[in-house]
Order: C-alpha cells, then sequence, then structure tokens
C-alpha cells in the first residue's frame, strides 16, 4: 500500500491471460477517506497539535520498514509517534491498528466481484502487496473472501517489497503461470514497470472507467465479461475485445 500513483503507457498486443495477479490497496479496496487520515492523526495526537501534512509524513516514514516485516505492527506505530515525541499505551496502540485497518479494509466492489466472476470461470488470482504483519491478519478476518485467491505474496512475510523483482518471481511461482499468461494490476507507475521487465502484462489501476477502456485497449476486455468456466485457454487469443 502506496502513497501516490501516476499514468502508464498503453499496451496493444491481445495476449494469453491465464492468471490475474491484484495490488490489494487502491486496487482492490478504495483509497482512504479523509476522515480516515483524520481518525489516525486524533488517535495518536488527541489534543489536535500536530497538523494532517505533519502526520502523514511520520506515517509514511517508516512504512517502507513495516512492509518489508523489519517493523511489526506495534513497532511501526511505535516509530510513528516518536516523531511526535510519544508513548503509546495498549488502548492508543490498538487504536491506531484498528483505524488503519478501516482505512484500508473498504473493499473496491468492481474489482472484488471482478475478481470472483474470474475465479469461477477457472482463471487463477492473485495477490501481490506491500503490506505489513499487522494489516495482513486485519484484514484477512474483515474480508474472508481474500482467501479464495489462488496465491498470497504479502511483502512483510518475505522481507521484500515492490518493486523489488524477487517479490515478483514468488508471485509468478506461486500462481505457477508463465509470466506472458499473467496481467498484474496495481495504482503505482514503479510496481508497474517492474511487472513489465519481468514480462507480465501489466496495467496501472486509477479507476474504473480508465481500467475497462484499458482492458479493451489491450484486446482483453473478454476478460470483463468472462462468467462460466473457460477451459479452451488455447483460444484466448481469438477471444473478442468487446
Amino acid at each position: 500500500m502506496n502513497q501516490a500513483s501516476s499514468a502508464a503507457p498503453p499496451e496493444t498486443s491481445s495476449k494469453c491471460i491465464r492468471a490475474v495477479l491484484f495490488d490489494y490497496g487502491m486496487v482492490l479496496s478504495q483509497s482512504p477517506q479523509d476522515m480516515d487520515w483524520r481518525r489516525l492523526q486524533l488517535a495518536l495526537d488527541p489534543k489536535g497539535e500536530s497538523s494532517a501534512e505533519e502526520f502523514s509524513a511520520a506515517y509514511w516514514k517508516y512504512r517502507d520498514a513495516y512492509d518489508r516485516g523489519i517493523l511489526k505492527g506495534p513497532a511501526y506505530w511505535e516509530k510513528v509517534a516518536s516523531e511526535f515525541g510519544r508513548t503509546l499505551d495498549p488502548p492508543t496502540l490498538q487504536a491506531l491498528i484498528e483505524a488503519d485497518l478501516t482505512a484500508w479494509s473498504r473493499p473496491n466492489t468492481p474489482m472484488m466481484d471482478w475478481a470472483v466472476r474470474l475465479q469461477r470461470a477457472g482463471i487463477k488470482t492473485g495477490i501481490l502487496s506491500n503490506m505489513g504483519d499487522a494489516m495482513e491478519e486485519g484484514i484477512r478476518k474483515r474480508l474472508p473472501e481474500i482467501d479464495n485467491f489462488s496465491h498470497h505474496t504479502f511483502s512483510h512475510r518475505l522481507h521484500l517489497a515492490k518493486p523489488d523483482s524477487a517479490i515478483y518471481l514468488h508471485s509468478i511461482h506461486g500462481l505457477g503461470e508463465t509470466p506472458s499468461h499473467i496481467l498484474f494490476i496495481d495504482d503505482r507507475a514503479e510496481n508497474i514497470d517492474a511487472a513489465r521487465q519481468m514480462g507480465t502484462s501489466a496495467i496501472q489501476y486509477s479507476g474504473q472507467t480508465a481500467f475497462a477502456h484499458e482492458m479493451k485497449h489491450m484486446g482483453l476486455g473478454w476478460l470483463l465479461t468472462l462468467c462460466a468456466p473457460y477451459d479452451d485457454m488455447s483460444s484466448c487469443h481469438s477471444r473478442s475485445s468487446t
């Protein structure tokens, strides 16, 4: 789960896709809302002495270490709190962990529903996410449908993070498909570039309308409407892009 996203170049060739690999944050989940950031800030600073900008800087400063498993959830929040000269009691620590989960656990319904249709049609689905340990544990409890994906790569377990090439190799191996048969979806340009370098097709997600347009542009529109088991994967190059 990352801070920003940007545009990616189009692809034009139709490809045979046997597996779809999803980022979690801002692809399978919605973007955090302003009230989420405010709730987190107030949990850490009830008197409101810090600015939103100061809280954001502290939140992201240690996030990569959290995502890579260098810091566990409690240690991450202690580091964030230390930026404001605070130590955390158990109730405040738990409130921060729960508020963080709330910010990132609202499902992006169109993409989650599409993942279900892919699964029912026999297309493999996977998750490749930069995510800390407490986030994975909490999100799995709040969104049990995550367990229905064929493979999960959560960065903290490997002490790696996107865009490291090794974390893509782990996901590719876990899905059991060659890179050319995998479509990767992420909201960050650098993660998309890294996936393409590994040989997968990739689309940068910025919203459902733009995503559907890009899928059709790539000749993969048939995947969006797939709703029945599709066993003849050898013919997927000839599927309609509408």
